[in-house]
């Protein structure tokens, strides 16, 4: 069965948002196994650059210790492609095709994403120009997943 990890740093405080994403978990169950790994975000000291690098680096160290070796990654990142449902469905499909049995979705901290982390991944892509909530930005991703594997299953929630 397929695994798919979202590796989040900072924790959903509001409950809605918990209802939201525990939803797209039920609703991926019979298709996937998902664990959402919660990172606690690194403190920041003070507002220099050096603070907020130092923040950055700590926090991709973690990012990478949970990390499944063998996982295909995803980094969701600003400078990252933006791509369609169907596209996102279809780089999962042929990650699967291809022996992979675990993607990975990585979402950073306020801060960003360390460039060690995005250096691991195999796909980068980018939610909007806008800004998003990390909270929010979850949420989307849950609802893409379940809509790339609604997709991929020939299911009715994308038409």
């Amino acid at each position: 069965m397929l695994t798919i990890d979202v590796i989040c740093v900072g924790g959903l405080k509001e409950r809605y948002w918990r209802d939201a994403c525990a939803e797209y978990c039920k609703r991926l169950t019979p298709w996937a196994k998902l664990r959402i790994i919660e990172l606690s975000e690194e403190k920041l000291q003070n507002q220099t650059p050096s603070s907020i690098d130092s923040v950055i680096v700590a926090e991709g160290a973690r990012i990478l210790s949970v990390l499944p070796k063998k996982a295909f990654v995803v980094a969701l990142c600003i400078e990252g492609k933006r791509i369609t449902s169907e596209q996102l469905a279809g780089e999962m499909s042929r990650t699967m095709l291809e022996g992979s049995s675990t993607l990975a979705f990585v979402i950073g901290g306020s801060y960003g994403l360390s460039p060690t982390v995005k250096k691991r991944a195999q796909l980068k892509f980018s939610m909007s120009d806008l800004t998003f909530p990390h909270q929010l930005a979850r949420v989307m991703l849950l609802e893409q997943i379940y809509r790339s594997m609604s997709i991929i299953m020939g299911g009715k929630y994308h038409k």
